[in-house]
C-alpha cells in the first residue's frame, strides 16, 4: 500500500519527486547490507530485509508517480 511505502521512506506524500529520491538514497545507504557487514550475520540480514523493503517502497512510488 502507498501510504506504507512513504512511511518506510520516513517522507509525507506531500514530498516533491526530488525528495523521494533523495530520501531512498539516504535510506538505502543507511541500511545496505554492506554496511553493516562487520556486525556480524544476524545485523546483516536485517539490514537486507530493511535495505528490500526500502527499494521495494521507492518502486512503487516510483510506479505510482511515473517516475523514471
Amino acid at each position: 500500500d502507498i501510504d506504507s511505502a512513504y512511511k518506510i521512506l520516513e517522507i509525507s506524500s506531500s514530498a516533491s519527486d526530488s525528495d523521494v529520491k533523495k530520501a531512498y538514497r539516504k535510506m538505502a545507504v543507511k541500511y545496505h547490507p554492506d554496511k553493516v557487514a562487520h556486525l556480524g550475520k544476524e545485523i546483516q540480514k536485517t539490514a537486507e530485509e530493511k535495505f528490500k523493503a526500502v527499494s521495494d517502497a521507492y518502486n512503487e512510488i516510483k510506479k505510482q508517480r511515473k517516475i523514471s
